[in-house]
């Protein structure tokens, strides 16, 4: 029988497994009552972003926090708004179920009724400025620093930054390991975080790999500088620091 062609992504679905499977022993206290993992529970849909994505080299990183409840959370897509995702980038796999749902996040896959504001103006940036999602991956490559998603008993969502010292700690070491290996494979020409915790953290991830590393402004609506027009900021900030198109 002729053998399957390895999916041009392979290099990245094997960081993946690592990822995934170092993440799973860690555990997270209160307030955090529930921790979403997509990359279990939505791995078809990963990998389908990972194919996208592709493995091509020099072209500058985008590198988000975490997940969002209604982005990620819900379509497996770093900063998946969910109509974005079905109809700018055209990735439809079924989504699963997390281990521990909480019961006022749940989770829907692109039946998700919830736009993600960070991820409709981050990929409506990319559609406006590039046209096609081949375009835009043929400069840019986007992924998270950590892929999962914290839920406080209430339902509000609780940030890397905001856990406790040492389960900062054992998430760093694992989520810095895997970020040096996507390096690996993709050999940037820039790192960009999208907001100053992803900068920080890769500086201390690969800081010393004497990669270009700068940031841009996150789209969160909770920032007044975003609301006021987010990607035409975003352009200006990757100007400023080299980066054309």
């Amino acid at each position: 029988m002729p053998r399957t062609a390895m999916p041009a992504s392979q290099p990245l679905r094997a960081i993946t497994d690592t990822l995934d499977a170092a993440l799973r022993p860690l555990t997270f206290g209160p307030p955090v009552t529930a921790v979403y993992n997509p990359l279990a529970y939505a791995r078809q849909a990963y990998d389908g972003y990972l194919d996208l994505l592709g493995t091509a080299p020099g072209r500058v990183l985008l590198l988000g926090m975490n997940p969002g409840p209604f982005g990620m959370a819900q379509t497996g897509v770093p900063f998946g708004d969910v109509a974005m995702v079905r109809d700018w980038l055209r990735l439809g796999a079924a989504v699963g179920k997390p281990q521990d749902e909480h019961p006022r996040r749940p989770v829907a896959g692109l039946d998700c009724p919830r736009a993600e504001v960070s991820g409709t103006r981050l990929w409506g940036w990319a559609r406006e400025q590039f046209g096609t999602p081949a375009a835009f991956f043929g400069k840019f490559a986007l992924a998270n620093y950590c892929p999962l998603c914290f839920l406080e008993a209430g339902g509000r969502n609780r940030t890397p930054d905001k856990l406790s010292r040492a389960e900062r700690s054992a998430l760093y070491a694992v989520c810095d390991q895997a970020l040096r290996a996507t390096v690996a494979v993709l050999q940037p020409s820039h790192i960009i975080g999208i907001g100053q915790f992803a900068e920080e953290r890769a500086r201390q991830a690969v800081g010393d790999l004497g990669l270009p590393i700068g940031r841009v402004l996150h789209p969160s609506p909770a920032s007044p500088l975003a609301n006021a027009g987010w990607g035409a900021e975003a352009s200006a900030q990757l100007h400023a620091l080299g980066i054309h198109w």
